[in-house]
């Protein structure tokens, strides 16, 4: 009997790791199994009516994830009022269960990841919640539930600070189990209504980026690269200017310094001659034949 419930702890921890790996590529089906897999482990020695905590691995830090048992008869005589989904009271479950398990879900920053909108940008976390049968927590998770709201439908309660109070088109929008998506205006600020199970958000029609922004931006480059040019070779041609300045100047006064040669007139240029010779010359052999 120990042998066998050591080895179903290990295919439990072996298929919690394939499946957090598969996580990796986003696939909110396969997310929805692996908070499954770790409620039941926080519903090991639950107590009806009490909400508890689950604790996710370290790279899901960003979900909040809790899990309640509950009685049907309760669920229809007076609710459910967790986290921030509200199931009023006369509900029904389909099928009828004895007992459900209600599982929440908060995706947080992941949100995104996992839920893509084409055309909308969610200005909420996604939040969700799953029913099963939780009348024997050993096959939990084999048959998913419904519910079936005789007076008011069930709502969805999201954060103030995610939906904007001043915008015309914020949607209520439901992710369906099957990849469905349906949108409905917001007859109430920050809540959505549901008939069911499911996960749900908030979106708003994204922003189409303006194509002429980019020549905007290119023609404020283009000007300035060329105001760039012409100070660099106005600042050049300064510098040449200041240098030829200078050595002309040099050599003025380097002229002013030295002795002054008279010039005669060889056809029709002038050119410069002495009227002696400063060193007398001297031969090296006196001899003269």
């Amino acid at each position: 009997m120990v042998m066998g419930s050591r080895i179903f702890w290990v295919m439990f921890c072996l298929s919690a790791l394939v499946f957090v790996e598969g996580l990796n590529e986003y696939d909110s089906e396969s997310l929805d199994v692996f908070v499954l897999q770790q409620a039941w482990k926080a519903l090991a020695r639950p107590y009806t009516g009490r909400l508890y905590r689950v604790h996710l691995p370290a790279n899901f830090s960003a979900m909040e994830v809790s899990v309640i048992r509950l009685r049907s008869r309760s669920l229809w005589a007076k609710g459910v009022n967790f986290s921030y989904i509200y199931i009023p009271p006369g509900t029904l479950t389909v099928p009828h269960v004895k007992r459900l398990a209600i599982v929440y879900e908060n995706l947080g920053n992941l949100s995104s990841d996992y839920y893509k909108l084409p055309g909308f940008s969610l200005v909420s976390p996604v939040l969700g919640f799953m029913a099963y049968d939780g009348t024997n927590l050993s096959f939990l998770g084999n048959l998913k539930i419904n519910f079936s709201t005789l007076n008011e439908p069930i709502s969805v309660h999201f954060p103030g600070n995610f939906v904007p109070k001043q915008e015309n088109d914020i949607k209520c929008v439901t992710f369906g189990d099957d990849g469905s998506v349906q949108f409905s205006n917001m007859t109430t600020p920050n809540v959505c209504f549901a008939k069911g199970q499911g996960h749900f958000a908030v979106a708003v029609p994204a922003q189409p980026m303006r194509k002429h922004r980019w020549w905007k931006w290119w023609a404020v480059g283009f000007g300035s690269g060329f105001a760039g040019l012409v100070m660099v070779a106005v600042a050049v041609l300064a510098i040449v200017k200041v240098v030829k300045t200078k050595k002309l100047e040099e050599m003025e006064r380097k002229s002013e310094n030295s002795e002054a040669l008279n010039s005669i007139l060889i056809g029709r240029s002038k050119v410069p001659t002495a009227t002696m010779i400063r060193t007398q010359p001297v031969l090296e052999n006196a001899y003269v034949p």
